[in-house]
């Protein structure tokens, strides 16, 4: 199945937030365990199932279940782009994109092949970059301000500002790199109740600077 083609790959959910109650008991149990179990018909396959899960979807059209958006480690919030040059770039890069769809890949391949290729070495030297014990516990010192559940928060946002280091090419992690990091990392795992509105960044950045910044 599906899970079975996306193990040691990425996982990418369209409309995660309207997924069965069923489906997403599966995916649970998948990211938590690393493996999947199929049983019907007299038939119990289990298969590796590590992936990485990326999900999208329009939170007004339905809630997601607090213990799947836990599982996801970092949210960004896109908006509808407001000024108008960018809109009308946007909507030529779609047309062109209709008209020639292989010339269009092609405009952008060498800047795409430049990307990855940061990546690449990025991963190449995550291993060596150092995180110093004083920014490990301010980052927990924010965590703990916002009241968030468990320790998924600051163990995140430790890997992603050990990774956007390794990213820019340093060995080092500085307070600035969790600032860049630090709003996606936790300001989805701040709702303690359905009814309120997910956080622009304010608070996180709030308790960062109380944590970074005294």
């Amino acid at each position: 199945g599906l899970l079975a083609r996306a193990n040691r790959g990425i996982l990418y959910v369209d409309e995660v937030n309207l997924l069965d109650d069923h489906l997403v008991d599966v995916l649970l149990d998948s990211a938590a365990g690393g493996w999947n179990t199929v049983e019907r018909e007299g038939i119990s396959v289990r298969h590796p199932a590590k992936f990485i899960l990326v999900g999208s979807g329009n939170p007004e059209e339905g809630e997601l279940r607090p213990q799947l958006l836990d599982r996801f480690g970092m949210h960004a919030m896109i908006r509808t782009e407001r000024d108008p040059e960018l809109r009308v770039q946007i909507v030529e890069g779609c047309q062109q994109f209709a008209d020639d769809p292989k010339g269009y890949r092609a405009q952008y391949a060498g800047d795409n092949q430049e990307f990855a290729n940061q990546i690449i070495v990025a991963r190449s030297k995550l291993n060596s970059v150092t995180i110093s014990p004083e920014i490990r516990r301010r980052i927990s010192e924010v965590c703990s301000d916002l009241n968030v559940d468990g320790l998924r928060g600051d163990i995140v946002t430790n890997r992603a500002a050990r990774a956007f280091c390794a990213f820019d090419g340093r060995t080092e992690v500085t307070d600035e790199d969790v600032k860049k990091v630090v709003t996606l990392c936790l300001r989805h795992r701040l709702r303690k109740d359905v009814l309120d509105t997910m956080d622009n960044g304010d608070k996180v950045m709030k308790a960062y600077e109380a944590a970074f910044e005294e």
